[in-house]
């Protein structure tokens, strides 16, 4: 067993978990394999994970990728955006997450991107998070990426995706309306809206949001306010119901949702999800939200990789990998 730092809140919080998972490495550990596109143009590739760069507004970005075993560069491929948290690092959201895995069975390729200083620019203007402080733009980066794995990976552009949690998860829905022409669908876990930025957003067309929130989350509040790890402040965030109703605004959907209670599957599982569903919005757009209740700042049916009393507490009755991939796949750009 081996000790990893694994960050996922919003500030400076550290902890060092004990973890057996020998197919998840650090950067550092990981084999680079240098990406020829010409190379690989009609052999099948092996499943693996590679590290790149991009030069991108004079900054040089990294970035990992992950291949679903059956890639095969002859066909075009979907594509998922996995953002880590503030203090994180790219590596540690498939631990979090598992998301390589369901890439494998389904069929998708994935991206890690690696935030400026182990953070995103969300919008928020924290001064305490460095790419806020310094005005990364990472927009640009997110856009680049998209570009180039277009081309080297024979990507559909109508089935590019975003999702993250925490920093990652704010993140997600500035990329949403700033790179609507590019993202098909957005999935944002614990993670809301700044209200420095929200009369700003604007996507230029109906993009499907699914929202992923527990209603005890200790970090960034289900009701809006203060976003506070350890009792620090970095910025301010919208509530949830306002998220959604931003969200069912932008995208023409119906004010009444369709309301599903999920079945509660784990026995030690102290929380319940309710799931509004807004459908027939403009041009097939759906948001959905669940409502995590007691849920913390966590990602369901991911680890718990601080202590409940520290974030809160992780829903074990559904997958929110899973149900994030099922609900992309119905929404390819229109």
């Amino acid at each position: 067993m081996r000790s990893i730092k694994l960050l996922f809140v919003l500030g400076t919080i550290s902890v060092v978990l004990m973890t057996g998972c020998p197919s998840i490495k650090s950067a550092s550990e990981q084999t680079t394999i240098k990406l020829t596109t010409a190379d690989n143009k009609t052999s099948p590739l092996p499943q693996y994970n590679y590290t790149k760069s991009l030069l991108v507004k004079g900054l040089q970005r990294s970035y990992i990728v992950h291949l679903p075993i059956s890639y095969n560069s002859s066909r075009q491929w979907p594509l998922v955006i996995v953002l880590h948290g503030g203090g994180s690092e790219a590596w540690t959201m498939n631990l979090l997450t598992d998301f390589n895995a369901l890439s494998d069975i389904e069929g998708f390729v994935i991206v890690y991107p690696e935030g400026y200083e182990n953070g995103w620019n969300d919008g928020r203007g924290a001064p305490g998070i460095k790419s806020q402080a310094e005005s990364i733009d990472d927009v640009a980066f997110v856009s680049s990426l998209i570009d180039n794995l277009i081309l080297d990976l024979n990507v559909d552009k109508k089935m590019v995706y975003a999702t993250g949690i925490s920093n990652g998860g704010i993140m997600s829905n500035r990329l949403g309306c700033e790179l609507s022409d590019k993202i098909a669908a957005i999935a944002s876990v614990a993670g809301n809206i700044p209200q420095e930025t929200v009369s700003k957003l604007s996507p230029s067309r109906a993009v499907s949001v699914l929202i992923i929130s527990g209603t005890e989350d200790p970090v960034v509040p289900f009701n809006g306010g203060d976003v506070s790890p350890m009792s620090l402040k970095l910025g301010k965030v919208i509530s949830v119901a306002d998220m959604v109703k931003f969200w069912i605004s932008k995208d023409g959907c119906p004010v009444t949702p369709k309301m599903e209670q999920l079945p509660h599957l784990n026995t030690n599982d102290s929380t319940s999800t309710v799931i509004e569903s807004y459908r027939g919005c403009w041009n097939g757009a759906e948001v959905a939200l669940y409502k995590v209740i007691g849920g913390g700042h966590t990602w369901p049916g991911g680890l718990q990789y601080m202590p409940e009393k520290v974030v809160g507490r992780t829903s074990r009755d559904f997958s929110a990998t899973k149900d994030i991939w099922q609900f992309f796949k119905l929404h390819p750009m229109q």
